[in-house]
C-alpha cells in the first residue's frame, strides 16, 4: 500500500471520529437544555467552542501524525520520493555511459 493511502485512511479516521464527536456533543447539548441546565444559545455556543478546538487539534494532530509517520517510515529505511528519483536519474546516467563505452568497443 502507498504511503499517501496510509496518511489518506488515517485521516479519514480523524475525520470521522471528529463527525462522531460532533455529534455526541450535539446530543449532550439538546439533554443538557431538555434537563434545563443550559439555555439552547449556551448549548449552541458550547458546541462551537469544543468543535473550533477538536478542529483546531485535528490541524496540529494531523501534522504530527505526518512527521510520525516520515519519521517511521525513514527508521524503517524506507525511502523518500526524491531520494528514490534521485537514483532513477543516476540509473540512467550510467546505462548511458555503459552503452557509450560499448559503443566505443564496437566501432
Amino acid at each position: 500500500m502507498d504511503n499517501n493511502d496510509w496518511l489518506k485512511q488515517l485521516l479519514l479516521v480523524g475525520i470521522g471520529t471528529t463527525s462522531l464527536v460532533a455529534e455526541r456533543l450535539k446530543e449532550v447539548s439538546e439533554q443538557w437544555v431538555k434537563e434545563g441546565k443550559i439555555n439552547p444559545d449556551q448549548a449552541q455556543d458550547f458546541v462551537d467552542d469544543l468543535m473550533t478546538q477538536i478542529k483546531t487539534g485535528q490541524g496540529n494532530f494531523e501534522s504530527n501524525m505526518e512527521r510520525q509517520l516520515r519519521n517511521m517510515l525513514q527508521d524503517l529505511g524506507v525511502p523518500r520520493q526524491s531520494e528514490m528519483d534521485e537514483l532513477r536519474g543516476r540509473i540512467d546516467r550510467l546505462e548511458r555511459q555503459v552503452r557509450d563505452l560499448e559503443n566505443k568497443l564496437w566501432r
